[in-house]
């Protein structure tokens, strides 16, 4: 099972520029619904997380978000711990990320 980050620890990884790959993993209409995104993530469709699965940069620090941090994230992290051990999804997904700094 995949452990989360809180929206603080993520902030403070991305200030300090540290070497984090952030995937927004929002299924594909909730993000044509609300298509903005924490800075720096890419958009993948869940929906086919075997299909991109194997683009993901190796050597980072992977965090994973959807709407609420829920099943979705948490899902998707659990199918990329074993190519990408130590990913982690954002506790309380994207609705949960600090005002002002997406």
């Amino acid at each position: 099972m995949s452990t989360s980050i809180t929206p603080l620890e993520l902030k403070d990884k991305l200030t300090e520029k540290a070497k984090v790959c952030v995937l927004d993993i929002r299924r594909k209409t909730d993000y044509e619904k609300s298509p903005e995104m924490i800075e720096g993530a890419t958009w993948y469709d869940p929906e086919k997380v075997e299909e991109w699965k194997k683009t993901l940069p190796t050597g980072q620090e992977l965090v994973v978000y959807c709407v609420k941090g829920g099943s979705v994230s948490q899902s998707i992290a659990d199918a990329l711990q074993k190519s990408h051990p130590g990913v982690k999804f954002l506790a309380g997904g994207i609705l949960g990320w600090p005002d002002g700094q997406k």
